[in-house]
């Protein structure tokens, strides 16, 4: 089942059960779903774009979580939480620290990688082998560990 249909049944669900938060999260997903479509003019939409989208949904509340903590809201950092949690149930397991080492690893060995110079091609790899098993910036910090 695509991730518009799992969102749309999601979407049945969240309504039945009165669920704002969730509601408010799987419409905000469909709307960027549906603008994706849009872009593509008719075009299937990948499986790696609905990812890539997710990703920066969750990126974009983690961003607006840490601003309002910062601020002294906790009330809408909550919100914003909650939406987090509601995102990331359909994302792709993410990896563990142990398992991003353990994969980052291999790839470096496969770039012949052996310093920091090397980051840019390590990252290339990187990103494409892990999209959507974790986030960007998990990926280069650990790339950036295992390469000083």
């Amino acid at each position: 089942m695509s991730l518009e249909n799992t969102i749309n049944e999601a979407i049945k669900t969240a309504m039945k059960e009165k669920d704002r938060v969730a509601l408010d999260s799987l419409r905000a997903v469909k709307s960027q779903i549906l603008l994706l479509k849009t872009e593509a003019k008719g075009a299937e939409v990948s499986t790696e774009q609905e990812i890539a989208i997710l990703q920066r949904m969750i990126k974009q509340r983690k961003d607006s979580h840490e601003q309002f903590t910062a601020q002294g809201r906790q009330d809408l950092a909550e919100v914003e939480e909650a939406q987090m949690k509601v995102i990331e149930q359909f994302l792709p397991k993410q990896l563990t620290l142990e398992e991003l080492e353990a994969e980052m690893k291999k790839i470096i060995s496969e770039t012949g990688a052996e310093s920091m110079k090397d980051l840019g091609k390590v990252m290339g790899s990187a990103s494409k082998a892990l999209a959507g098993k974790s986030d960007g910036k998990s990926i280069s910090e650990m790339a950036k560990k295992l390469l000083s």
